[in-house]
């Protein structure tokens, strides 16, 4: 039987970055929230789901030939906060409940370089592999917790916790990966399949 990859292309952090993202755990550890953990943050550009052997070995080729043809770029994180935008607020009028917020995440402003990359590579896979693209402008976001929406509804609404603050995180993004994530008992695993360079 062949083995199957749960696959996606990601931008991972900076080690000084990833840390001081990690650290929002401790400024809001009331949240009934599970933090990702400090080694597993990263910017998902392409999720491509469940791959063969020789499927994965194309996407290793096709994201080399991709990342070779864009130019290293400057990213920017600038909030922290609740996410996504239209859950990032607390009650629906009239309707007597919460929109429950997803994530914890942190996010940057929409950026052109990133966009296009995000573009090429979709279109580039498409070609050779069987996924749900999306071709939008594209938001950068670095998820740090997910909420549980059962405890989350357990907490009254004027008690939840205000999750928002302003920084301002500047990186030079160098390189992208091919990832595997694999399951386990403390959460996913995220390893290393190929780093692919940009033309620096």
């Amino acid at each position: 039987m062949n083995k199957r990859h749960r696959v996606f292309i990601a931008i991972n952090l900076p080690g000084d970055v990833k840390k001081y993202l990690a650290s929002f755990e401790q400024k809001f550890s009331g949240l009934p929230a599970k933090w990702t953990p400090q080694e597993n943050l990263h910017v998902t550009l392409v999720f491509l789901g469940d791959l063969t052997n020789e499927e994965l070995g194309e996407v290793c080729v096709i994201a080399k030939e991709v990342a070779a043809g864009h130019a290293g770029f400057e990213m920017n994180f600038s909030n922290v906060g609740y996410g996504p935008a239209e859950r990032a607020l607390t009650p629906l009028s009239g309707v007597g409940r919460s929109i429950v917020p997803r994530f914890i995440w942190a996010t940057g402003e929409k950026n052109k370089e990133l966009s296009v990359l995000k573009n090429n590579l979709q279109e580039a896979f498409l070609e050779k592999i069987n996924f749900k693209p999306e071709f939008k402008t594209f938001s950068p976001h670095v998820t740090l917790a997910r909420i549980s929406t059962f405890l989350w509804r357990q907490i009254e609404p004027e008690e939840r916790p205000e999750v928002g603050e302003d920084i301002n995180l500047n990186f030079l993004v160098e390189s992208i990966e091919v990832m595997e994530s694999e399951g386990g008992k403390n959460g996913p695993q995220y390893t290393i399949i190929e780093s692919c360079n940009l033309n620096l």
